[in-house]
């Protein structure tokens, strides 16, 4: 089920939060179970799916990275278990700072720890500007160039799962 399609919204990186909760509240209503508690088991059930639906959808629109991910997924752009190949160049910055990780590995200290955390925090800013920039560019293309930029916001968008692992890293040796 598409969410867009659920809640009669068009597609975007940035659904309109007061619809996205002013729908949910809408089919929250017409699908409540409570209001077929006399109906047939098989409507209920029905119901019972819609209003789970619901539920999905409104958790995926108000949740801005759950949106990223679903809209990728509902274009075909991620797979789960999907190996993406991140960029050389990417990869080669990154050594610099998986180096400087396990140079913590031996040494932690709070220097070093906010260095690596810098870095890391620049690069997140500059896919963050990126991103803002490509779905924005998505929200006003036309079909065939919203599928080149759908192929870039997927990039960002594992780039931006690689640094989150790395922040990760960088936050366990903050609180050592």
């Amino acid at each position: 089920m598409d969410y867009f399609q659920l809640y009669n919204i068009p597609l975007s990186f940035k659904p309109d939060k007061t619809l996205v909760k002013k729908k949910f509240y809408e089919l929250s209503k017409a699908f409540h179970p409570d209001f077929f508690a006399n109906e047939s088991q098989e409507k209920q059930q029905e119901i019972l799916e819609k209003s789970t639906s619901n539920n999905k959808a409104f958790q995926t629109l108000s949740n801005p990275d759950k949106v990223l991910a679903y809209i990728l997924e509902l274009k075909g752009e991620i797979a789960e278990g999907e190996k993406y190949q991140l960029p050389q160049d990417f990869l080669l910055e990154m050594m610099e700072v998986n180096e400087s990780l396990m140079e913590l590995e031996f040494d932690a200290n709070e220097q070093q720890i906010n260095e690596a955390s810098d870095k890391v925090k620049a690069l997140e800013d500059a896919l963050d500007l990126d991103l803002n920039l490509q779905t924005e560019a998505f929200t006003n293309a036309i079909e065939s160039d919203q599928n080149h930029i759908l192929k870039q916001v997927k990039d960002i968008w594992y780039r931006k799962k690689y640094l989150l692992r790395i922040r990760e890293s960088i936050n366990k040796f903050a609180t050592r």
